[in-house]
């Protein structure tokens, strides 16, 4: 499927496709997106099939006005407060729904809660607002493998799959959003991304719970165990890599490629996905190794990726 630059008249086009009931690919500072009308079933289970992804793992509703929030969600001062703090941007609530319709059904995977975000990026917004609607978007890739921060990431794992894939350059951010649950009476990590944990339970003065998940019951995008995966093997928390692996490297442990050089965590973490990219397109090793990460901060985001893409069945 060929790549369209995210021209208005473009983004014009995609969003007719989304009122029609089709999907589109389309970039947001985070990942490049999967995206279809959030209530319309059959547009969403075109973005499963697609994705060959389970229909219990649930998707994300990517909004561009938080006053579309009281129309089918549960809201609180807290909620607010961090959507003025932190949209548009990577931090994604998980909220009680006000609706039950079947699209939402899909969109939710059945559950109570919907999870929803509002996007920095100019040509997610542009979209959002042409299509009249919130869009439902998980990663723009196969199921399970790495997620895309390019438009050509996005034509490499989905070819024909998608009928738009709208470019709007790579993501500055490069992984996925942060997601928390407000439904409880504590705040839940359920998803590290990317914004640290800590700036949010600095923010509100409350302490952050993380949860693991059930990765047999998601309750959020991101909890399978095995997940953002390369073809190849991958070792993590590796500081001399074997003849045979194609080292990522950080900070001072160096490797073929370094995702940040000066251990600068928001740098690795918006080249994490493309280095694991280009070390998987790459044919002269057949095994990937990637350099220990701090623990803190962004680094709980990227350790959370690689040690999903190192687990083996």
């Amino acid at each position: 499927m060929p790549i369209y630059q995210a021209t208005q008249k473009n983004i014009k086009q995609a969003a007719q496709l989304i009122k029609s009931g089709d999907i589109v690919a389309f970039p947001t500072e985070t990942v490049y997106g999967l995206g279809a009308d959030a209530y319309n079933a059959t547009a969403i289970a075109k973005i499963f099939e697609a994705k060959n992804r389970p229909t219990f793992n649930p998707l994300i509703s990517h909004i561009a006005d938080t006053g579309i929030l009281e129309d089918y969600v549960q809201t609180d001062e807290r909620v607010y407060a961090l959507a003025k703090k932190f949209w548009p941007g990577p931090l994604t609530m998980v909220l009680p729904r006000k609706q039950h319709n079947a699209a939402l059904d899909l969109a939710c995977a059945g559950l109570p809660t919907i999870s929803v975000r509002m996007p920095n990026h100019p040509v997610a917004l542009a979209l959002i607002k042409a299509a009249q609607t919130p869009i439902v978007a998980p990663s723009a890739n196969r199921s399970q493998s790495i997620s895309p921060t390019t438009a050509q990431h996005v034509q490499n794992s989905l070819g024909n799959r998608v009928p738009m894939i709208l470019d709007g350059g790579p993501c500055h951010v490069g992984v996925e959003s942060t997601i928390i649950d407000l439904t409880t009476k504590k705040i839940v990590l359920l998803r590290a991304g990317g914004i640290a944990m800590e700036d949010i339970a600095t923010f509100l003065n409350e302490e952050v719970v993380v949860s693991a998940g059930n990765p047999n019951l998601p309750s959020s995008p991101g909890q399978m165990l095995k997940h953002y995966a390369p073809e190849y093997s991958t070792r993590i928390n590796v500081t001399i890599p074997e003849a045979d692996e194609f080292m990522i490297g950080f900070g001072k442990i160096d490797g073929h490629l370094n995702l940040s050089p000066t251990g600068d965590l928001a740098e690795a973490t918006a080249n994490l996905f493309a280095y694991m990219h280009i070390a998987e397109e790459q044919t002269k090793y057949t095994k990937i190794a990637i350099a220990p990460i701090p623990m803190t901060g962004l680094g709980r985001a990227i350790n959370d990726r690689i040690k999903r893409a190192s687990y083996k069945d």
